[in-house]
């Protein structure tokens, strides 16, 4: 079954579909449900994936999951929508007024954070994307676009005022996705490559450093 490209607005339509009020158990049996299908779609991807994977995940029964979701596309969909929800927060804070390499080195940290700390849900998008982006084509032309854009001018600008080495907008935005999202879509290559000390307490925080030195001496004022 394909899935039909969705925008903004047609993805959080779902929620509309769920009970408008929902109690403490429901709230947390909902929430297993999307964690568990995290898990289950960033592993097998959309098609490889079963509600019986999900319900089983979660630890509930199959009958009692479709109460909450009546499809897995319901389900898949919502599980996006939080990761885009959370990813474009991240780059709608970078604040025009802000001090550029402050502004964007905080964007690094967030984004390394991330990654570290739910890894699934970049591998989610990633598969995707891949997948030529199906549930999500819609919106990443139109509302993450004009986002991308809105924030690529703004850094044009600082560039012009000499507040940043000039190159490619765009392009820093990319390699800053690209380098970030590296430690989760291939962590299975990272912990082959670092071992133990991708484990280690300050693995992120040393990635963080180090990632940024990288990214923002290269656009630094000349």
């Amino acid at each position: 079954m394909v899935r039909k490209s969705k925008s903004a607005k047609d993805i959080s339509v779902m929620q509309q579909e769920q009970p408008e009020s929902l109690s403490r158990i429901q709230e947390m049996n909902r929430k297993l449900i999307l964690e568990a299908a995290l898990d289950v779609f960033s592993t097998y991807g959309f098609r490889g994936s079963t509600i019986d994977q999900i319900a089983l995940k979660s630890g509930m029964s199959k009958p009692n999951l479709l109460y909450y979701f009546r499809r897995k596309e319901d389900i898949y969909n919502t599980v996006l929508q939080q990761t885009m929800e959370e990813w474009l927060a991240s780059l709608q804070s970078i604040d025009p007024q802000g001090e550029p390499l402050e502004e964007l080195g905080s964007y690094i940290r967030n984004k390394i954070e991330m990654a570290f700390r739910n890894p699934a849900a970049s591998r989610l998008f990633a598969n995707e994307i891949m997948h030529g982006a199906p549930a999500i084509g819609t919106f990443l032309q139109e509302d993450m676009r004009e986002l991308v854009d809105e924030k690529a001018a703004m850094i044009g600008q600082w560039m012009e005022e000499g507040r940043l080495a000039k190159t490619d907008p765009h392009h820093l935005i990319f390699t800053i996705w690209a380098t970030t999202q590296h430690y989760s879509d291939f962590e299975t290559q990272l912990r082959a490559v670092l071992g133990e000390k991708f484990d280690a307490p300050d693995c992120c925080e040393k990635t963080v450093q180090a990632v940024s030195a990288i990214l923002l001496n290269g656009i630094r004022p000349r």
